[in-house]
């Protein structure tokens, strides 16, 4: 049975969660979060050289126009790569989920800075960034294995964006990446499952493959469905959250499983640390890399 908002924010599904400890570092600084996360810090590549240019990003404050997701409001955040003028095919497009996380300049992951230096040394082709916050209902737009979520992202936040850039985006789902983390992780994975053609990258950080609204349900369509032309890198940690709907890393294992079974092309990283962004930003570069090459 699915749970309700209340219980979904009581158990702090609605954001990363974890044991938290508090310890002096070498240096003295005081740590406060997961144990296992404290070895985890964003990639070298969230830091460029001075000499990567730069792309810009546009805020679209409280965005309200859904009809798909009716009085709901969000920000959406949209990342331009440097030299778009002189790009010569459609740009290849990023979606991501809880996009306020992803594109924070001083959270765990910086996207746009790892975009700039990936860009720059030619890592992965020139792409939009899409950061999209959640409506209000978080676990009902996220955790719902429906193909609702990704009808919104084809018929309303792609268009809005294509319309502000004033130039289409590369149609080839090899060339189309979403990713998001905890609920956002498995709403990633069930965009591309119902619409392999709308994207054909998925990045999963600690996906909530768990009985929240059936997701749990996934290791079994991917053992029993044909194979899905979908390139999926997942991760998690060993003190991820184990609570009454599930266990996160076993589930996540789980579905690594699953895709072997079926033959997809995945990559499954499973690290020491708990439900949060930390070790995602870590390998954020690199998983890039692996899903572009």
């Amino acid at each position: 049975m699915p749970i309700d908002s209340k219980t979904h924010e009581a158990l702090g599904l609605h954001k990363p969660s974890s044991k938290s400890i508090s310890i002096k570092t070498p240096k003295g600084k005081s740590w406060t979060g997961p144990e296992g996360d404290r070895q985890y810090h964003p990639c070298a590549e969230a830091y460029p050289k001075q000499e990567v240019p730069k792309g810009e990003v546009l805020h679209i404050k409280d965005w309200s126009s859904s009809n798909i997701y009716p009085n709901s409001s969000r920000d959406i955040y949209i990342y331009t790569p440097p030299w778009t003028n002189q790009i010569t095919e459609a740009p290849s497009l990023a979606f991501f989920n809880d996009g306020a996380m992803y594109v924070d300049p001083n959270g765990s992951v910086r996207a746009v800075q790892v975009m700039d230096s990936l860009i720059q040394s030619k890592d992965i082709p020139p792409t939009v960034g899409v950061f999209v916050n959640p409506g209000k209902e978080r676990s009902f737009e996220y955790d719902s294995i429906t193909p609702t979520f990704i009808s919104f992202i084809n018929e309303e936040i792609l268009p809005l964006v294509e319309n502000h850039l004033g130039y289409g985006l590369n149609k080839d789902p090899e060339r189309r990446l979403i990713c998001g983390m905890s609920s956002g992780g498995i709403c990633a994975f069930n965009a591309a499952w119902h619409s392999p053609n709308s994207f054909g990258r998925v990045l999963s950080h600690c996906g909530s493959f768990t009985n929240i609204r059936g997701g749990h349900n996934y290791p079994y369509l991917v053992r029993s469905t044909e194979k899905k032309p979908v390139k999926v890198l997942l991760q998690s940690g060993k003190d991820d959250l184990d609570i009454l709907y599930g266990n996160w890393g076993i589930a996540n294992k789980d579905m690594a499983s699953a895709f072997e079974f079926s033959g997809y092309d995945y990559k499954f990283i499973f690290g020491e640390g708990a439900h949060s962004i930390r070790h995602g930003g870590a390998i954020f570069a690199d998983s890039l890399r692996w899903l572009w090459s």
